[in-house]
């Protein structure tokens, strides 16, 4: 079911989304949600070429390892 958000926006930040909603053929609330889809998943998300690279790294996958062991043995405690 949606949900209704409240967001306040100096004028020239608003008037920045409205552009860009303009720009897009879509209403401002439309653009808003569509834009942060598109950041959380091009931005927050490592692509599956940037997840071979990482796992291609030998050195980094050694140390990853050693650190998970570390804290499997109990020498460092995840907080968070």
């Amino acid at each position: 079911m949606p949900k209704t958000v409240t967001l306040r926006l100096e004028d020239n930040i608003f008037h920045l989304f409205k552009l860009a909603a303009e720009g897009e053929r879509r209403t401002i609330s439309n653009f808003l949600e569509f834009a942060t889809l598109n950041y959380l998943t091009n931005e927050i998300y490592v692509s599956d070429d940037e997840l071979n690279e990482i796992i291609s790294d030998e050195k980094l996958m050694k140390n990853l390892r050693k650190g998970l062991n570390e804290i499997k043995k109990g020498k460092y405690k995840i907080v968070g």
